[in-house]
């Protein structure tokens, strides 16, 4: 069954999803294939995984042993305390990095 809204109450639902603009901090994959690695980006949530970012915090490769991350901390920071949600892998990668601590006991 489809329920629809309408009136002024429907319009203003609506718009406030799509001024709405949540920013993800989440991993960009370069490199040709089979030989990829990835970019660690700051993104709009509605944008592609290789489109267009918002700023560049570090890279990721995976190929190396072990593998590589390089992660600009005190940006990384900033856009934790601006509200950027991290992506579940990036938020891994961010731990192992040392940016994000442990969670208190």
């Amino acid at each position: 069954m489809w329920a629809y809204v309408y009136g002024p109450v429907g319009n203003a639902l609506e718009k406030d999803l799509t001024d709405a603009m949540a920013t993800r901090i989440r991993l960009r994959r370069v490199g040709r294939k089979g030989q990829s690695y990835f970019r660690i980006v700051v993104a709009d949530s509605r944008s592609p995984r290789d489109g267009r970012f918002v700023a560049t915090l570090g890279n990721y490769n995976p190929r190396t042993n072990p593998a590589r991350i390089q992660v600009d901390a005190e940006q990384t920071r900033a856009w934790l305390e601006k509200g950027a949600l991290p992506t579940d892998t990036v938020r891994s990668l961010l731990k192992q990095a040392g940016v994000l601590g442990q969670r208190p006991a």
